[in-house]
């Protein structure tokens, strides 16, 4: 484990609120990084595919930075209109 994650580990063990901020982030990263991922696959811009799934380029960007926590509504949508399912996972 690198110095790093142990002292992930400690703030979390440490601080409630960090540790449901740290989840809530990590999330928000993996939808991001999910996301970014399809397009490339699909070879689209974002504003190809923002287009395709009849959403705001900018929404695209804002999901694909970070900055936006996507509802499972869009995520849905955007999977349906590309022909992709979405599957949502219990840990």
């Amino acid at each position: 484990m690198s110095s790093i994650d142990e002292l992930i580990k400690k703030k979390k063990a440490e601080s409630a609120t960090f540790a449901a901020e740290y989840e809530k982030e990590s999330q928000r990263l993996e939808v991001a990084i999910a996301l970014t991922q399809l397009r490339k696959e699909l070879g689209l811009s974002q504003r190809e595919l923002a287009e395709k799934v009849g959403k705001p380029q900018s929404t695209i960007a804002r999901i694909e930075n970070g900055s936006m926590n996507p509802s499972f509504t869009i995520l849905y949508e955007i999977a349906n209109k590309v022909g992709k399912e979405l599957h949502v996972e219990f840990k």
